[in-house]
């Protein structure tokens, strides 16, 4: 097979592994459009998800599909310990400019960036020296009194209305993409969820749609009693086999290539269904395949290949950031779960290595701050990165 023609190479199909089988997602966010535009209430939209499993790609998708009808999107990714205001108002900002091209009035435009610029300067810290100030690179002046209190949760409720307010003029709306979400601070989530809560009441025609790791959920109830009403709950999971054989099939159908139902059945087994591992699997598959189509052999041989760059990129760079004792917390939640994809009592973890729960709480804190774990439920850990456990136990191999 020629490697030039590799459709399982990262951005070489025209819909990639990572958007097989989310046809009823795509679905319910065209009806989200549909809805908000005409001015009817809807709930924004978090996706929820293990690693792997195609939430970023989605969410690029879903912003494509706000672009396309017209509306003003933004996408960000969260960071830990990141102050919200300049990431959001770079986004905003370009939300705004998808607007502009459709609006009549220039003047109402420049109005929206002054607000902009407002809530965006907040990000600076109280006295610092002007050479040290971050610049939006908004070429309008800062409007005085909207948006620049200070106070993130009222400056974004302001910052909001006057986007959404400028979409309806246009009878569109706004998106607000947010990759990450889990790694929001607390006082920016619960600022994020008032504004939705205003918007919500008034129906202006904007939208947060959020994607992050599955606790995610129980950190937006945290923040906002009131949140689970805000917001619609998707969650993202593997591939069912039909859906995870379509992701192969169709990029080799339409490079004009076959490949046996043995070949299938051994790339969703070693794939899990997960279309991260569907599409490195695919990739070394079609580079080993000499004719074809490509078989149950060609998958045998590619695998080492596969099983190798996963370690080095996918789960290598995650082990690499933990600390001594959150590697020890790790390598013992493998070993209780044996390698599956499952969770561990956290009880389970402290007698498996002899310690009081109370002295593993640091490690286990910071590794769900790292995105390594989650909290599954109540007394419970698990893994965010499916497969983790299994590669754990094989370094020892």
């Amino acid at each position: 097979m020629d490697p030039v023609r590799n459709p399982f190479a990262p951005g070489a199909g025209q819909r990639p592994p990572e958007l097989a089988g989310r046809e009823k997602e795509l679905r319910a966010f065209e009806v989200v459009l549909e809805r908000v535009a005409r001015g009817r209430p809807e709930r924004s939209l978090v996706l929820t998800g293990l690693r792997g499993v195609g939430k970023t790609v989605l969410l690029g998708e879903l912003r494509s599909m706000a672009v396309r009808r017209g509306w003003g999107a933004g996408k960000i990714e969260a960071r830990p310990e990141s102050d919200l205001r300049r990431p959001l108002s770079a986004a905003l900002h370009r939300a705004i400019r998808d607007l502009a091209v459709r609006h009549r009035a220039p003047e109402r435009v420049e109005q929206v960036l002054g607000t902009l610029k407002a809530f965006a300067l907040k990000a600076n810290p109280d006295g610092a020296k002007l050479r040290d100030r971050w610049q939006p690179g908004i070429d309008v002046p800062a409007t005085q009194g909207r948006a620049d209190s200070g106070d993130i949760e009222i400056d974004l409720v302001e910052l909001f209305t006057d986007v959404a307010e400028l979409a309806q003029d246009v009878g569109t709306g706004v998106a607000v993409l947010i990759d990450e979400m889990q790694d929001i601070g607390a006082d920016d989530i619960s600022a994020l969820c008032a504004a939705c809560h205003e918007l919500s009441q008034s129906g202006a025609p904007l939208v947060v749609v959020g994607a992050g790791l599955p606790h995610l959920p129980a950190l937006l109830s945290a923040s906002k009693s009131y949140s689970e009403r805000l917001f619609r709950y998707v969650r993202i999971d593997r591939l069912d086999r039909e859906d995870a054989d379509q992701a192969v099939l169709v990029p080799v159908d339409r490079e004009q290539a076959g490949i046996t139902r043995e070949a299938l059945d051994a790339l969703f087994e070693r794939s899990g269904g997960y279309p991260y591992f569907i599409q490195a699997f695919g990739k070394a598959a079609w580079d080993a395949a000499a004719a074809d189509p490509i078989t149950v052999e060609d998958v045998a041989v590619a695998a080492p290949e596969a099983e190798a760059e996963l370690a080095v990129g996918f789960f290598g760079s995650r082990y690499e950031r933990a600390t001594p004792a959150e590697r020890e917390y790790l390598r013992a939640m493998a070993e209780l779960t044996a390698g599956k994809d499952e969770g561990a009592a956290t009880a389970d973890v402290a007698a498996h290595l002899g310690r009081k729960p109370s002295s593993l709480s640091p490690a286990r804190d910071s590794l769900i701050k790292k995105g390594l774990v989650y909290a599954a439920e109540r007394g419970r850990i698990a893994f965010t990165v499916p497969h983790f456990g299994r590669y754990l136990l094989g370094m020892d191999e």
